[in-house]
């Protein structure tokens, strides 16, 4: 099967240093603290990191940080429902709309140029932090 521009895109340019593993776990490692203290928000900080430390494009960071982020909810949400830290009816009203508006995000992720997922990204990221500051 041949490999698709987008993915050719994506792969990684070179091999591994021993410098740049250790700054992959620990950026991972924070970013597993982030998303299981707070219960999510791992992924604001994953994009940043995987475009910085593995020079990854916009696009190529958001999808990667959507798989590393699928793990590390689904423990954390392990972890607070056995808390006792769960109200189901909510959970199953709100997973629909998250489940239906992360179809519809990957679809534009796919389409949408890099520049404008850009855009968006740092849109959402400052509302985000202007909400938690008012």
């Amino acid at each position: 099967m041949k490999p698709t521009k987008n993915r050719d895109m994506c792969d990684e340019q070179g091999g591994s240093s021993l410098k740049k593993i250790f700054l992959l776990l620990l950026c991972g490692a924070v970013i597993g603290l982030v998303n299981g203290f707070f219960g999510g928000g791992g992924g604001m900080i994953c994009v940043p990191l995987l475009e910085e430390i593995l020079s990854l494009p916009e696009k190529c960071a958001h999808a990667t940080a959507l798989v590393v982020i699928f793990p590390i909810s689904f423990v954390s949400a392990l972890v607070y429902c056995l808390s006792g830290h769960l109200e189901s009816t909510s959970f199953l009203v709100v997973s629909v709309g998250v489940i239906l508006g992360g179809i519809c995000g990957s679809f534009l992720l796919k389409i949408l140029p890099e520049k404008v997922v850009r855009v968006v990204f740092v849109f959402i990221m400052l509302a985000g932090g202007l909400k938690m500051i008012f």
